[in-house]
C-alpha cells in the first residue's frame, strides 16, 4: 500500500507498506553429512531500494532430508523518496504490475569427521517477480530464479 508522509527528517515523500510470506524448501542430499543452515536477510526491492525484509532462522538438516519454511517479509511505512510515483494513486493501491527482486543467500556448514573438515555451500538465490495487484492472495512462481 502506498501512501503520503514524510520520513525521520520531515521529507515529504511516499511510504510503502508490505506484508508477504516466501514459502521455500530446503533440501540436503548429502548421503553422510548434516548441515548447519543460516541465510542472509530475506531482501525484497524495488528499484534497488528494499521494501521488506525477512529471515530465516538458524536450523540443522541431516543426511538425504528436506524441510519447508515459511519466512515472512514485511515493509512498514518505507520512504519512496520519488521511485514510486508510477505507484501512487488516490487509493493507496496501484492498478500497474510492479517488478521486484527477491534475494538473499544461504549458507550452509557441514561437520565432517568431528571439526576437522568443515566444508561450507552458499548459494545465493535471486527471484524477478512482477506483482499484480488483480492476483491478490495468489501464490507467485519462484521458478525464475538464479542459484549462485
Amino acid at each position: 500500500m502506498v501512501q503520503a508522509g514524510s520520513d525521520s527528517t520531515g521529507v515529504s515523500t511516499d511510504m510503502i507498506s508490505m506484508n508477504s510470506t516466501v514459502k521455500l524448501t530446503y533440501r540436503n542430499t548429502a548421503t553422510f553429512f548434516g548441515v548447519h543452515v543460516t541465510s542472509t536477510p530475506v531482501a525484497l526491492t524495488y528499484s534497488q531500494l528494499t521494501i521488506g525484509s525477512g529471515t530465516v532462522k538458524k536450523f540443522y538438516q541431516s543426511r538425504t532430508s528436506q524441510r519447508n519454511m515459511a519466512v515472512t517479509v514485511i515493509g512498514d511505512k518505507i520512504p519512496l523518496y520519488g521511485s514510486g510515483a508510477s505507484l501512487s494513486t488516490p487509493t493507496g493501491i496501484t492498478t500497474l504490475p510492479v517488478p521486484l527482486k527477491l534475494e538473499f543467500t544461504v549458507r550452509s556448514r557441514a561437520y565432517v569427521l568431528g571439526k576437522l573438515v568443515k566444508p561450507k555451500f552458499y548459494k545465493k538465490i535471486e527471484c524477478s517477480i512482477v506483482y499484480d495487484t488483480n492476483k491478490l492472495n495468489v501464490p507467485i512462481s519462484l521458478k525464475n530464479c538464479t542459484y549462485n
